[in-house]
Order: structure tokens, then sequence, then C-alpha cells
């Protein structure tokens, strides 16, 4: 009933894998601290596979996971987790959908019968799919329309991406949504929802026997889905020109810069590529040993606050993120060219040794800090492997790190801080009286 036997765990080795007859994978991490698991299934299907002109139904579907199937009522899902005393919770991001109970570990054959059974047993009314796309509309009204940051970075990644999916919000665009139908829920689920297409991931107080067990007698017995295909997405075209978008809002109270750039992923990148990009925004970017940090807020003045991340998670690419937030009566035209400033010397001069041994440290320690909590390290593996990851990569991860040298993040910076790849973002308080309370800004570069 199953593919091959499943891989050991060995020292250096955490996690044992193994796949179901009808092709759902699974990955199981021993974790016996405490009798609790933690129990997640990852669907290879995402807000960037949904058709563009039904944006958001992949979270549109998600909601609807909770509705009722033969032996569930509608909403019950819920209620039974949390009568035995555990926790639930899903969430869509661009590349996956994933749904996740917290449980004694005594229910954990319970959570995977319940995720089974609505894997591929939904069913849907009109009235529970109006109820629920209501509930998005309010959503996206609360969360998006009425915060203007969120609105300047769903203009930005428009702005990005020039032809690949990502551009598209993950809650969708409010035309959009209202448009969603219970045909097209179905339709999606049906072609997505399948075990062929889903990683099972536990981690806790089980065996990987165990968990084997478990899942043959409830996920083993659904059928594939035939028609289930690898990932067909529009690619990206090489980045010619800087973009810019301005957003004015009433609500604004501090001016904020924000800018994000293009890079690979871990799954797209070449070997080392991304490791030197995490180091090089540690170095940049993170907390208040940052050099945005020290620059902008300590030295000049300039900003309350300054910080930039990379996001190497995606399937088909990652981006850079930085955001400072202006101190009052400081213009977003000085604050760019301090940051601007910031990333020329280390297109120039590189980084320090120093500097590279404690972002090290730093990105080694958050590894071992996460390992410590069980859902965030079943998500680690979940997330990777959902985009094509393998377990040696997830657990050599800190030794990869380990091998950036100060070489490879300049030729990170180099490459990749490039204005052609990227989107510059102001935010800004509405105009008053035919003046912005922000008298002065520079042009783009």
């Amino acid at each position: 009933m199953l593919a091959p036997t499943p891989q050991g765990v060995t020292p250096e080795r955490r996690a044992v894998q193994f796949k179901l007859a009808n092709g759902m994978e699974a990955v199981v991490i021993p974790d016996h601290r405490a009798p609790v698991v933690t129990h997640m299934v990852w669907y290879r299907v995402g807000a960037a596979d949904g058709p563009s002109h039904r944006s958001g139904l992949a979270h549109f579907l998600e909601h609807l996971m909770f509705k009722s199937t033969e032996k569930i009522a509608d909403g019950a899902f819920p209620k039974i987790v949390m009568e035995l005393g555990g926790q639930l919770n899903a969430f869509t991001s661009q590349d996956v959908t994933v749904y996740h109970e917290r449980i004694a570990r005594e229910h954990l054959g319970e959570m995977m019968a319940m995720e089974a059974d609505r894997m591929v047993n939904l069913r849907l009314t009109d009235e529970e799919v109006a109820t629920e796309r209501n509930v998005i509309i309010e959503e996206r009204a609360s969360r998006y329309d009425n915060s203007p940051n969120a609105r300047l970075s769903e203009q930005m990644s428009a702005a990005l991406y020039i032809a690949h999916p990502y551009r598209l919000p993950v809650i969708g665009w409010a035309h959009d949504i209202a448009q969603l139908s219970r045909e097209d829920a179905l339709a999606f689920y049906k072609r997505y929802y399948a075990p062929n297409n889903a990683i099972l991931v536990v981690a806790g107080d089980v065996t990987p026997d165990e968990v084997r067990d478990l899942a043959v007698a409830r996920y083993g017995k659904i059928p594939a889905n035939p028609a289930v295909a690898s990932r067909d997405r529009a690619k990206e075209p090489p980045h010619e020109v800087a973009r810019r978008i301005t957003l004015q809002d009433k609500r604004v109270a501090n001016a904020t810069l924000q800018r994000t750039y293009l890079t690979p992923s871990y799954a797209t990148a070449e070997p080392g590529t991304a490791e030197a990009l995490s180091v090089l925004m540690t170095i940049i970017g993170d907390g208040s040993t940052g050099r945005l940090y020290r620059r902008l807020v300590l030295e000049d003045k300039l900003a309350a606050s300054a910080g930039a991340g990379y996001y190497g998670g995606g399937f088909d690419s990652g981006i850079i993120h930085m955001q400072a937030v202006a101190l009052p009566h400081r213009d977003l035209g000085s604050l760019e060219a301090a940051v601007d400033a910031v990333l020329d010397e280390v297109r120039e001069n590189g980084v320090s040794e120093l500097e590279l041994n404690r972002a090290k440290r730093s990105l080694r320690a958050a590894y071992t800090f996460e390992s410590d909590e069980q859902e965030r390290l079943a998500e680690r593996y979940g997330r990777a492997q959902s985009v094509g990851r393998t377990i040696d990569e997830i657990e050599g991860w800190p030794a990869a790190i380990s091998q950036v040298t100060t070489d490879d993040v300049k030729a990170a910076a180099n490459t990749y801080l490039d204005m052609r790849r990227s989107v510059t973002g102001h935010l800004l308080p509405e105009i008053t009286n035919g003046r912005s309370a922000q008298p002065r800004q520079v042009p783009a570069p």
C-alpha cells in the first residue's frame, strides 16, 4: 500500500518521509516533549493558481471548507476540535492552502478522518456560499480597503509582477470576490483537492509507524485524481525599468516608504544564492542592528522605524521588501536618498566579517528557536516541501548559511538590489488645500 520504504531518522535527519499509494506525501517530525501533535494538510494550490478573472478563489474555498459534508454539519468542524481540547486554523498563500489542528495525541486519528472526509465530500449550498462570500467581502473591507498600508502593498505587487499571477492579491480584488459562485468553488475543489496534490505533515508525540498506519487507514482510501497536473503559470519577463507608486490617504499620520525587489526564491535560486540573500538582508534590515535602522533612525534621525527582509519561500520567485516610517516633518525624498545611500555602500564595499558572522549566528539561532515550537516546526517542513524542496535541504539549511562568504553577499547585493527589478511606494497624508504634508520629494532615479 505504500511507496518505497521511508527514510529513517538519523542524528543528522530529524524528519521521516513516506508516500501513500494514492500519491499523498507525508512528513513526520517526532517530538516527544508533550503528549500533543500538530496535524497539517498542505494542498499545492494557492491564489496564483486560480483563473485571473476569479482572484481570491483559493481563499474563498478555504473558508467554504468549514461548511458541511455528509458526516459533519455546517460549522461543526471547529466545534468538534475545540470540544476535544484542540486548536485549529487555516490559511491561504500564493502557492498553498493549509489546514491544521493541534490536538492531544490520542485524537490524531479523528483529525485525519475529518480532514480526509472534507478532502472529497464537501457539500455546498447556495446559501452557504452567499453567506461566506459576504464574510470575505467584509474581511477585505476591514483588513485591506480600510488599511492604507495594505492598499499600497497590493498596488506595489500589481506593479512588481508584469505577467506572473503573484500580482493578484490572495484575498482577491473586491469586484472578483463579488462574482465568486458555488460553481466556481466546486470546480476549483474538484480539480485541486486530492491526495496526490496534498502533503500530510505531523509533528509531535508520535512515531513514524503510528502516523503511517493512521494515514493509510484514513487518507489511503481516497483515490488519486488523474486530472491533477503540474503548475503551468505565466512566466515573468525580464524587468527593464523601475516602477513607482504613490498613495495618499487622510488616515496616514506619518509618511511611509516601501520598496520591493524581485528575486529568486529558495526553490528557484542557484545553490547558495538564496542563502546569500538571507544573510544580506539580515545585515541590512534585521531590527536595531540592521544598517537601515542604524542609519535612518539612530544616525540621521529621519525615521521612526526602518527594516527589511528577504522572503524566499515562493514556488516561482522571492522578494526583498523594505519599509521606513518617516518622523513628523521629515520628507520621503530625504528618507529615500538615505536608503539608497545604505544600499549603494553595500553594493560598492560589501559587508564586514563581523557583520557576516553576526548575521549567520542570528539566522542559525532563529532556526534553533523555531525548532522548539511544534507548530512552527511542522510549518517549516510543510512550506518547503510544498514548493519542491527536500528534507535534506530543509535540515541542511544552517550548514548552508554557514558557507556564505562576504563575496557571496556582495554579489547578491549587486545582482538583486537593482532598481530595474524594483517598485518603490510612497504612502502620504492626503493633500489638503492643494498642498501635501510632504513638501519635497525626489524624482525617480
